[in-house]
């Protein structure tokens, strides 16, 4: 449930240049298009989303890196 709410906002905030459907949780969003602008917007849309506040030390490449990535931060966050 998770990755499919993460899904839909990568589709609609991240201006991925690769089809969001091609791609797997581990696949990594940076090659599919990420950049660090569209990173903030996405991780604005996530919070929104979910309710929660990335800290600092969660700021970074690795954390949005993957779908897989964000769906054991949100998880850790929310849980």
């Amino acid at each position: 449930m998770i990755a499919e709410k993460i899904r839909a906002i990568l589709a609609q905030h991240a201006r991925l240049t690769t089809d969001i459907n091609t791609l797997s949780d581990a696949s990594d969003l940076y090659d599919a298009g990420l950049t660090s602008l569209t990173t903030v917007n996405l991780m604005l849309a996530i919070e929104d989303q979910f309710d929660i506040e990335f800290p600092d030390h969660m700021l970074g490449r690795k954390t949005f890196g993957s779908i897989q990535a964000l769906c054991e931060a949100v998880e850790e966050l929310v849980g």
